[in-house]
């Protein structure tokens, strides 16, 4: 019941923000949240920015939030590559930003295709992309058929102001059509994303709610993860789509303003 949530795991784009422009009711929903004792943990498959980067954005649009707010794919990025490439070379197509936070972390990264020490390719969301990273890392995927494989998220699109931009997925289905390989993808429907951010808090799965715009992730993950879902239609799913999904969510909201005004109704009377 929306009245026992008490963990909202929060997507971005297109659920609480479009670019730069914050949706309406998300300031007010989080700080009412905290004041209640509640936390919310941004989850997001957009790699394009790291968590420090993400904090300075949300700053400026007025919300507070530090590390704890925050699990990126490319966090769950960098503990796959900790795991089964410690210490290995790494090819990446990605912004500055992620090539930044891989660094960081103590991930050997590479963006020169010919390095023989290559073990693995990474291919995230690039908003700086050029076709002369494509045609690398096409050149790369091609010549060694033995590195491994594997892409922050599968979103085809992201949303933004006036729209909607090519996302991670659709990067990666250009680059399927050209060397017939498909990467294993890190972030939602995986659920390693939510299985952190549970183990992070003191709250329960039952208490946890997973909030976004996307069908085949979002909602996916949480079914996968045994989280309760809630999408909201600022984003890429419609009603009709939800309503003839094979996984619908449990809750389905305008936007994130309604389903503040919801759960805090219920929670005030459930006092």
């Amino acid at each position: 019941m929306m009245k026992n949530k008490k963990l909202f795991l929060l997507d971005i784009d297109g659920t609480v923000c479009k670019g730069e422009q914050l949706i309406g009711g998300t300031r007010e929903f989080l700080s009412y949240l905290k004041s209640c004792g509640g936390q919310f943990v941004f989850i997001t498959n957009n790699a394009t920015k790291s968590i420090a980067d993400y904090i300075a954005s949300f700053q400026k649009m007025g919300i507070q939030s530090d590390f704890s707010n925050f699990i990126t794919a490319s966090y769950a990025t960098v503990q796959y590559l900790k795991q089964h490439h410690s210490g290995e070379l790494i090819y990446v197509l990605g912004t500055r930003s992620l090539l930044r936070e891989l660094k960081q972390n103590g991930i050997r990264i590479t963006t020169d295709c010919e390095d023989g020490e290559i073990s693995c390719v990474l291919v995230s969301y690039d908003n700086q992309l050029t076709y002369e990273k494509i045609s690398d890392t096409c050149q790369l995927l091609a010549r060694r058929p033995d590195v491994d494989y594997i892409a922050t998220n599968p979103d085809y699109v992201c949303p933004v102001e006036f729209g909607y931009v090519p996302d991670c997925g659709s990067i990666c289905e250009m680059l399927e059509h050209a060397v017939k390989r498909t990467p294993y993808f890190i972030g939602k429907p995986e659920t390693a994303m939510v299985e952190f951010a549970v183990k992070k808090n003191r709250f329960t799965k039952e208490e946890t709610l997973i909030v976004g715009d996307r069908l085949y992730t979002d909602i996916l993950c949480g079914k996968r993860a045994g989280v309760e879902t809630a999408l909201v239609l600022t984003g890429e799913a419609t009603r009709e789509e939800a309503q003839r999904s094979d996984n619908p969510p449990e809750y389905i909201f305008s936007s994130i303003e309604e389903l503040f005004h919801v759960w805090a109704d219920e929670s005030a009377a459930n006092i």
